[in-house]
């Protein structure tokens, strides 16, 4: 590539990918639904029972980004998974066609994830095609991202999106709807990233860390959850809305065939390229 401006662009779009946390909405006043709460804590065991799920999402940012992904991950021993990501608009999808890369697939893995680039990148950068992003080596790179990126990484399945609503302390059930022509209950709440509690979210001292971490490295002090949880106590959609210093971000995800089987491997090593290393090799700064 050219410039590092678009490797760092095409960066950005990689973990804009993987971000859940949306945005200030409204949410009605009033005290804790409790029954609501008890569905939900119901719906958080089933899901994460499932342990792995197809998953289809788009996700806007600003005048940043949009973007569609499509594929599958399982969440029983770290989050493995593929997705097929295509960028659809915005200034960091102008950057990835620019670098010949429209849309890839990414692999993930538990201690780091890979996106296949085009040929196009791959002619511009030593003729490999994968990017191998360890979330160690992100780390100490600086700024938190490698752990910024596996929080992200975690809250992308469906049993964490639940136990995000728990967390926020304001759950309501809003009513009976339909998704895609399944029944289900739709449930939204408001998580004030000041008054996340883990008492009753379930989620452990570590877990209520590093989600408040997550969304204040991302500039959210509130954001409106949205699930729809159907009759086997399973989430088959959530929305999620927040206001961020770079704009308003939307994520909505659909989910479909709980407990599928998911295979994810390391692509081969002679066609894969370490993202340090390519940093270091074009100068970008932090690169070790």
């Amino acid at each position: 590539m050219r410039s590092t401006t678009v490797r760092r662009a095409g960066f950005a779009a990689l973990a804009l990918a993987l971000t859940t946390p949306a945005a200030c909405g409204d949410a009605r006043d009033g005290g804790q639904d409790d029954r609501s709460l008890t569905a939900l804590r119901t719906a958080e065991r089933s899901t994460d029972r499932a342990e792995s799920v197809r998953v289809r999402s788009t996700l806007s940012y600003g005048k940043a980004l949009s973007l569609s992904s499509d594929g599958a991950l399982r969440w029983d021993d770290g989050v493995t998974g593929h997705l097929t990501i295509s960028y659809t608009g915005g200034t960091l999808a102008a950057a990835m066609r620019k670098a010949g890369t429209p849309s890839l697939r990414a692999r993930y893995l538990p201690d780091a994830y890979y996106a296949r680039m085009s040929d196009t990148f791959a002619k511009r950068s030593g003729g490999r095609h994968w990017i191998r992003y360890a979330y160690a080596d992100l780390a100490r790179g600086g700024e938190g991202l490698g752990m910024y990126l596996k929080d992200q990484m975690r809250n992308t399945t469906p049993n964490q999106s639940v136990k995000m609503l728990l967390a926020s302390g304001d759950v309501r059930r809003v009513g009976a709807e339909r998704v895609q022509g399944t029944a289900a209950t739709h449930y939204r709440g408001r998580v004030r990233v000041a008054d996340l509690a883990g008492r009753d979210s379930g989620l452990s001292a570590r877990e209520l860390t590093g989600l408040k971490r997550q969304l204040d490295q991302a500039g959210v002090t509130t954001e409106t959850v949205d699930l729809w949880i159907d009759q086997r106590n399973l989430l088959v959609k959530k929305v999620e809305r927040a206001d961020t210093a770079q704009g308003s971000l939307v994520s909505t995800a659909y989910y479909r065939d709980y407990g599928v089987r998911v295979v994810a491997e390391a692509p081969p090593a002679a066609d894969t390229q370490d993202f340090t290393e390519l940093a270091r090799s074009k100068g970008v700064t932090g690169a070790r």
